[in-house]
């Protein structure tokens, strides 16, 4: 089963970083996958026009559609007007997983975006907040393994060259190492970390196993019972 994914960020490049590499997951899983970038950066280093053709490449690495939202940088509440962008965002999307920004964050656009998408998705089964190098207090508990998915990260964020070459925040060996950390919390090799607001775990019946594989785990049973 197939699931559809909306990842909201304040800013360009805030989504590549928090949850980047489960993007990329999420489509090699066949998931259809949506970033909704809520502000144009006006006040990041870099021109506006810049950082929407840099956001709008970063979206086409990871295969993914991207929509704006037009609000200003630095300028965003958790009003009405907020709530209801997200809202149009996850209709439109018919979105069961959401990604946003952790609540406790020293920028206030990333503080009032995931609180207006809180609101938003009050009926979403799966919504979790993801990591910015502004983030203030983080325990997560919900990892996604991107071994397979590191380089795609990091490709999507090497779009962002306005950001790349001014901030230290957004450099490959940092992403890089806090991958591995996260990793080495989930005792994977790279991962990415995630605080749940939401999580429903579907325990659906899985596939049957096929008759050779059946026997095989037929035959691992009586070898742990011996």
């Amino acid at each position: 089963m197939t699931r559809s994914v909306l990842a909201v960020g304040a800013h360009p490049d805030d989504i590549e970083l928090g949850c980047g590499g489960a993007l990329a997951a999420h489509r090699a899983a066949g998931d259809a996958v949506t970033m909704l970038v809520v502000t144009g950066g006006q006040s990041g280093p870099g021109a506006t026009a810049g950082r929407r053709a840099e956001a709008e490449a970063a979206a086409c690495s990871l295969d993914c559609l991207l929509i704006w939202g037009n609000l200003v940088d630095c300028a965003v509440n958790a009003d009405a007007a907020t709530i209801a962008l997200v809202e149009r965002a996850l209709e439109q999307t018919r979105a069961d997983v959401v990604y946003v920004h952790a609540p406790d964050d020293s920028h206030q656009d990333h503080r009032a975006v995931a609180a207006a998408t809180v609101s938003a998705a009050r009926h979403i089964r799966r919504v979790l907040h993801y990591r910015s190098p502004s983030t203030t207090r983080f325990e997560p508990s919900v990892y996604v393994d991107i071994a397979a998915h590191l380089d795609r990260k990091l490709d999507a964020l090497s779009c962002h060259r306005s950001q790349v070459e001014s901030s230290a925040m957004v450099d490959p060996e940092v992403v890089a190492a806090s991958a591995r950390h996260f990793g080495a919390q989930a005792r994977v090799r790279y991962a990415e970390a995630f605080v749940p607001g939401r999580f429903v775990w579907d325990l659906a019946p899985l596939p049957v196993l096929p008759d050779d594989l059946v026997g095989a785990g037929d035959y691992l049973m009586t070898r742990a019972a011996a």
